[in-house]
């Protein structure tokens, strides 16, 4: 009786509803996956039959990018639907909080930033629960300590979800995990398996009721681990191929620009085939027509830093860089009905767009006084959105190598402002996809306008700023320096 009543008011408020029932939603988000990790958008050493299928079944987006080069900005404005200066959370939630806390010899002081997700935060899943939905949580967060963690932002389910940016305890990827979320299975259990056999186990249990499933993996962030037999087939794809490794310099950095790394080619198999996991149970319960699929990433693949794992080209830099290959993504979607099957589309969309994307989607109307910032991707579907702009802000020196700087893109432009020495760079991503040819000098005008659009943006989301650091002495390693063991 209560059921029938609940379902009643419900019909009340959002009458598409009435009509049919609401669109399901899977949202697979992959930490620090580079567009060009995937096979659908041009890998030929790393395989992802998985994702590639889902492009043909749906939409691929050339142009999507992350909101921040790294992650828990990104996260966070995909949760709010807003800019990451909107919620403060501006840099990775573990580097230096304050001024005062950097350590490192660089010429600025990084601006200070949020440590956590505000309480009482509208998100996705708040906004769907209400709504009537079912709304399950499985991997990283990374947005906060305990206390601000999914099942506080409106999450009936957390599997794996803590305030860690990796799988650093117990056995990593393997089980044991050590995750204070996430009960250990079996020993040698791989991670992106058992968080896919539960999306699929929460799916099954919620199949009569619309239900949102958020798989936020940990892949394929460091630690660099994987199946032993993915890596083998790997080495011998390698070998097979005759790889060499190749090595360019985005200074003070080396930067990978082959993709033959295969440890990290097996991670990205792994992946792939937890995606193929999940959607395999849909299909078996037959809910692939009432069910939206995203597929995106956080920021872009790590070339600069860390094991230097994969390589972005032709974009330029990744993770922690203001160019292309730490700000453009992997964006799939296939929403029954919108997208038309192996399309592609050329709008430049970003991270605040899922917000909206969603309650379209469902059908559920934005909240009264909700600040959201970004559009539905629908009028790009559907080839109705009209031109506006993008931009970044990252007042921070990330562990990559990149200095802090603010971007703007408007049509095929992208103006990049680097706050060390107030030096801008101004791109044609149509004929200059790989940003080589700098053409502030040859467009002044262009520089002038696009640079007062980002200000005016700065002025509007609240952005801080980074100061001139007073211990930095010129004659000492730069702190953004770093060794590279291969």
């Amino acid at each position: 009786m209560f059921t029938r009543l609940l379902y009643t008011f419900l019909f009340a408020i959002f009458p598409a509803w009435s009509a049919e029932k609401p669109l399901n939603v899977v949202f697979f988000l992959v930490d620090d996956l580079g567009q060009r990790d995937i096979g659908c958008y041009g890998s030929t050493f790393y395989e992802t039959p998985n994702i590639d299928r889902l492009a043909r079944e749906g939409a691929r987006f050339t142009d999507a990018y992350a909101a921040c080069p790294v992650c828990s900005p990104t996260r966070a404005s995909i949760m709010s639907g807003q800019w990451p200066q909107r919620t403060g959370i501006t840099d990775y939630i573990g580097a230096p909080l304050q001024p005062e806390d950097w350590k490192r010899n660089t010429k600025l002081l990084p601006a200070p930033y949020a440590d956590r997700l505000k309480l009482g935060t509208p998100t996705l899943a708040s906004a769907l629960k209400q709504a009537g939905y079912a709304t399950f949580f499985a991997g990283k967060w990374h947005l906060g300590p305990e206390g601000n963690s999914p099942e506080n932002f409106g999450f009936d389910i957390n599997l794996g979800g803590h305030k860690g940016g990796g799988p650093y305890g117990g056995k990593g990827y393997f089980s044991p995990y050590n995750n204070p979320k996430l009960s250990d299975g079996p020993a040698g259990e791989h991670l992106p398996d058992r968080l896919a056999m539960e999306t699929a186990k929460f799916i099954e249990q919620n199949k009569d009721k619309p239900f949102f499933a958020y798989y936020s993996f940990y892949d394929v962030h460091t630690p660099l681990m994987a199946r032993e037999d993915l890596r083998k087939k790997y080495e011998e794809k390698r070998k097979k191929l005759g790889l060499q490794e190749k090595w360019g310099r985005e200074e003070p950095r080396d930067v990978r620009l082959t993709q033959d790394h295969v440890v990290y080619a097996a991670m990205v198999e792994a992946m792939d085939m937890a995606v193929g996991k999940v959607i395999a149970k849909l299909e078996e319960l037959k809910l692939r027509d009432r069910t939206l699929i995203i597929f995106t990433g956080d920021n872009g693949g790590l070339s600069t830093s860390e094991g230097w794992p994969t390589s972005n080209a032709p974009l330029r830099g990744g993770k922690g860089w203001m160019y292309e290959g730490g700000i453009r993504e992997p964006l799939v979607v296939v929403w029954p009905g919108v997208t038309k099957p192996g399309s592609s589309i050329a709008t430049p969309v970003s991270s605040p767009d899922f917000f909206p994307t969603l309650l379209d989607a469902a059908g559920v109307k934005k909240p009264e006084g909700l600040q959201l910032d970004g559009v539905s991707l629908r009028q790009a579907l559907e080839g109705t959105a009209s031109e506006r702009a993008l931009f970044w802000h990252y007042p921070h020196y990330g562990n990559q190598g990149s200095a802090p700087s603010a971007a703007i893109r408007r049509g095929d432009l992208k103006l990049i402002y680097w706050y060390e020495d107030q030096r801008m760079e101004l791109f044609d991503l149509t004929e200059d996809l790989s940003e080589i040819k700098n053409l502030a000098q040859e467009q002044p005008e262009k520089v002038k306008s696009m640079l007062a659009e980002l200000n005016q943006w700065q002025q509007q989301v609240g952005a801080k700023f980074p100061i001139n650091n007073p211990r930095f002495t010129a004659d000492k390693p730069n702190g953004r320096g770093a060794v590279r063991i291969k």
